[in-house]
């Protein structure tokens, strides 16, 4: 008996092209097993989207292949590019684009986002019509300017023409929840053909290590920098890693899983009027005691919204800082403050152990620039911290992270780690390729690393590094170190800058002011130029001095130079890893 001919959808019928080749192939597959009882499998073609990165420390990269993971569920394929190696003028010719990027420093684009920046926001930027986007945001938002970089993208994209399919979601240091909401409301209007097979919710297990899955090390260094006499207290941490299966890349920066106060806890606990043993949600929504939450659960420096609102409800001063327009004497007023101060100040407030709980943000994971060579120190991962300590209202104020490492780990027992990729923070793949680095304080952690590594794989590049701290006899970090390295020509040039060794103060912006003529000549032979550390004030002034060393030794104009060190951004010879 002949087979009747299977159906089509004729070009008539209200699909999309997608819409109607899947359709029609279903068919096909269904109607050649009739009479077998065979269940056909039929593809979909897979969609292609197009991620956007725009990253400094890698953070959005990593968010940006969970995404992609999820979205090859959905009949997508997904590709996640870089914003500094996407050409941009194949922007209008995409049909599905999703913006992934931080914002770094004062509402700053990073440093990858940029070129694609500046030719969005240029007046012959091309129109987006066919373009359907959505945009994801991550920040701070303990920064005036939180998420800037996600908000003028998502704003620009509008005005270019393209269709927002869902609505920019912004988030904090803290963005799990946030970043579930943005992916669930992205993936169905990525896609209206229908997958084969449907995966949702299912459970994977992770693998490897991460902030959600941290690997359990043990610190066996503790070992302080500063001579006695510092204002500072700087250590050089080794971290034991052999045999967990945990490797890095010099650039890399490796996540510290903290812990909060003991002292501290108990002071939250006391104004609470808690004992400590009240049930209240951990990390997978499990109950634990409310001290061990507050240990290490949730963050009880920076002040978040529900807990403002919460306390503005009785408290009319600050329910009028809350306003939009007093965003500024917010800030003002949160500058110096943490959780503990809200609670003290505010007595009369009064919170259950749950209800507090759910006001507090996460304790996030710290990321800290590894200062080691795997090649150099196998089996270990060096960190350069200095430990945050201060007062303000009358407290001692400490940092989370670094007074965990500096005072607890070891008593406390292993440390939870786990390695963040920077794959835009490299050396240059030739190792005769002459390199410049400028790291003050413990900026100078990756190019501990550096030159490690080149001197375990035997680079023949020459090495230059700008150093600068307060004073050359108490904080000359790695000091012994860096002059055996110039003894035996690892390192070619070592130019100091302690600012307090003399009346003037003296930076590192200023050594390379000094140093111009061979500066630029080091430029023009090749050299690659790496710059960590503050964002808001070294990093900035660096590079102001780097134009005026181009400009004034290549006798250039302002637009000439700008464009040079635009090239030597986009050739991946100006690198920076600032925070």
């Amino acid at each position: 008996m002949s087979q009747a001919a299977p159906p089509y959808i004729p070009e008539t019928a209200p699909f999309t092209a997608e819409q109607r080749a899947w359709l029609n192939g279903f068919f096909a597959g269904l109607f050649s097993g009739a009479g077998q009882n065979v269940t056909p499998v039929v593809a979909a073609p897979a969609v292609p989207v197009t991620i956007l990165v725009g990253t400094q420390t890698g953070t959005c990269e990593s968010v940006a292949k969970v995404a992609a993971k999820a979205m090859k569920k959905k009949n997508l394929a997904p590709k996640i590019v870089n914003m500094s190696e996407y050409d941009a003028a194949k922007l209008a010719t995409e049909e599905r684009v999703l913006v992934i990027t931080s914002t770094y420093g004062e509402g700053e684009m990073p440093d990858g986002a940029k070129p694609l920046w500046e030719v969005l926001g240029a007046d012959s930027a091309p129109r987006l019509e066919t373009v359907k986007f959505s945009v994801l945001a991550l920040g701070d938002s303990s920064y005036a300017k939180f998420c800037n970089a996600g908000k003028l993208f998502d704003e620009r994209f509008e005005a270019l023409g393209a269709k927002r399919i869902f609505a920019r979601v912004d988030c904090d240091k803290d963005y799990d929840r946030e970043f579930e909401t943005w992916l669930d409301g992205v993936l169905p209007m990525l896609s209206d053909v229908p997958a084969a097979t449907t995966t949702d919710d299912e459970p994977e297990e992770e693998t490897g290590w991460s902030a959600k899955k941290p690997c359990p090390a043990r610190l066996v260094e503790n070992r302080k920098l500063n001579a006695e006499g510092s204002g500072k207290d700087t250590r050089h941490f080794s971290i034991a890693i052999d045999g967990a299966g945990l490797t890095y890349k010099v650039g890399d920066a490796l996540g510290i899983i903290p812990k909060n106060c003991p002292e501290l806890v108990a002071d939250v606990l006391k104004a609470l009027g808690c004992d400590g043993e009240e049930g209240v949600p951990g990390t997978k929504g499990e109950v634990i005691a409310l001290r061990r939450a507050l240990t290490e659960v949730y963050d009880l420096r920076i002040v978040g919204k529900h807990l403002l609102e919460a306390i503005a409800k009785t408290n009319a001063e600050l329910a009028k800082l809350l306003a939009p327009e007093a965003k500024p004497d917010l800030d003002k007023y949160l500058y110096g403050r943490e959780v503990i101060d809200l609670l003290l100040e505010n007595p009369a407030v009064k919170f259950t152990a749950q209800e507090f709980a759910g006001l507090l943000r996460k304790l996030q994971h710290r990321l800290y620039s590894i200062s080691s060579s795997p090649k150099a120190n196998p089996g270990q991962v060096h960190l350069t911290v200095a430990a945050v300590r201060y007062e303000s209202f009358g407290r001692a104020r400490k940092g989370v992270a670094s007074n965990f490492l500096a005072d607890r780990v070891g008593a406390d027992g292993p440390v939870g780690i786990f390695v963040q990729a920077n794959n835009h923070y490299r050396l240059p793949a030739s190792g005769d390729t002459p390199v410049i680095m400028v790291g003050p304080g413990t900026g100078v952690a990756p190019f501990r690393a550096f030159l490690q590594e080149r001197q375990a794989t035997g680079a023949k590049g020459k090495n230059w590094l700008f150093f600068g701290d307060q004073k050359s006899a108490t904080d000359f970090l790695y000091r012994e170190e860096f002059d055996a390295m110039k003894a035996s020509g690892v390192l070619m040039r070592l130019d100091t800058a302690f600012s307090r060794d003399q009346k003037e103060k003296i930076y590192v912006q200023n050594r390379m002011l000094e140093n111009a003529t061979e500066l630029f000549a080091w430029l023009e032979a090749g050299a690659h130029f790496y710059v960590c550390g503050d964002a808001n004030r070294m990093a900035k002034d660096v590079d102001k001095a780097l134009h005026e060393v181009i400009s004034t030794v290549g006798n250039m104009t302002a637009e000439a130079t700008a464009e040079y060190v635009k090239k030597l951004a986009k050739d991946k010879r100006y690198q920076r890893d600032v925070y």
